[in-house]
């Protein structure tokens, strides 16, 4: 015989509105232990909340919670992004204004990105929702909302803020990346990326962490770095995107400035550094990404990344990042294959009253303490 939370689950297909609210209501708190409960009979709880994501307002709430909470199952994950009937649903909803649950709409759509099928987003035309976006690409339509949406400005009910994880996830694919750091003709040749990468510095820290897993996932594309680091008009100019938040209220001197990009010149006496480290290390590991060519290297040099690295190794008490700021010294300010002594000696680099230091790298050396080049 079915257990009372069986026949509870069976209620969420019930044809009276009340049952069905209450169902799914007591159902959201077993949704984080109890998931092989939503998985009977080949999985018609989920076909049911999928149904049930296009009810009333409160029970469709409850019901996407539920999934929310229960795509990390990959039999689940599978049946809701496999589901193409199921993503134009979602699509249609949170591309809607007047949407009350489009939050948590992009919650899923950021869980469903686990899943490799979804790629399929970003070659997927719908129809265009006119008071959003002028474009009949979905993923273009997400990115509306993203950017229109923020703290309420699109939906008074939503901010969008989880989409940012969406998109980095879309970004860990190749065609993922190609989108981001490509100019899209069909919109004035903009690139993707340089619509994220304005909020860097956004009040959300959801919105921040997002952002910049995107845009450390879009620089594994090694092709686009010459575009990306370019403040040309056709470039990105992304630097000064993902070197302010390592920034705090640090005077330089005339040496370090001169070079250095306008935006992070004469900053504010009361500038505040990037608070998470996650978010600040997963900047660092961008700067090391756009390290990976000579003529990336070069181009961090001209700027004065070094300065900047320097004094956040010297400011941020975190093992991490200061070992993602040694990294990226060691790769930035290393000597090039047939430089002379117009670079610095390749030796190592040591810490030394908050500047580091070139050794001649001798025979005895600490192991620790020798630089591993990255090729």
């Amino acid at each position: 015989m079915p257990t009372e939370l069986e026949e509870l689950v069976e209620f969420l297909h019930h044809g009276n509105t009340q049952i069905r609210q209450v169902a799914a209501e007591h159902l959201v708190g077993y949704s984080q232990t109890h998931v092989t409960l939503f998985k009977r009979e080949d999985l018609t709880p989920v076909k049911d909340l999928k149904l049930l994501v296009k009810d009333y307002a409160p029970i469709a709430k409850n019901a996407l919670t539920i999934l929310i909470n229960i795509s990390h199952d990959t039999a689940v994950l599978q049946s809701l992004a496999k589901d193409d009937a199921f993503l134009e649903s979602l699509l249609s909803r949170i591309t809607n204004s007047k949407e009350p649950n489009a939050n948590e709409i992009a919650m899923l759509l950021a869980n469903l990105a686990k899943d490799d099928s979804l790629q399929r987003i970003l070659e997927l035309k719908r129809d265009i929702p006119k008071e959003l976006s002028t474009s009949k690409w979905a993923i273009d339509q997400l990115l509306d909302c993203f950017v229109k949406g923020a703290s309420g400005a699109y939906n008074a009910h939503a901010d969008f803020d989880y989409l940012s994880y969406f998109f980095a996830d879309l970004a860990k694919f190749p065609e993922g990346r190609k989108y981001f750091t490509s100019p899209q003709p069909h919109d004035n040749d903009i690139i993707p990326l340089t619509k994220l990468q304005v909020f860097t510095d956004h009040a959300s820290h959801i919105r921040r962490l997002g952002v910049a897993s995107c845009i450390k996932n879009s620089a594994f594309l090694i092709p686009s770095h010459k575009t990306l680091l370019s403040n040309e008009a056709t470039g990105a100019n992304l630097l000064p995107y993902i070197l302010l938040p390592l920034m705090g209220p640090e005077e330089y001197s005339d040496e370090d400035t001169e070079g250095m990009l306008e935006e992070l010149q004469l900053l504010e006496p009361d500038k505040e550094r990037e608070k998470d480290v996650e978010i600040m290390k997963t900047h660092l590991e961008t700067l090391l990404l756009l390290s990976t060519t000579r003529e990336g290297r070069g181009v961090l040099r001209d700027v004065k990344v070094y300065p900047i690295v320097r004094e956040c190794h010297l400011h941020v008490e975190d093992e991490g990042v200061r070992e993602a700021c040694d990294r990226v010294v060691q790769l930035i300010m290393r000597k090039e294959e047939g430089e002379e002594d117009e670079a610095p000696e390749q030796g190592k680099m040591i810490m030394e009253k908050g500047e580091w230091q070139t050794g001649a790298g001798g025979e005895n050396e600490d192991e620790d303490e020798q630089i591993v080049d990255i090729c």
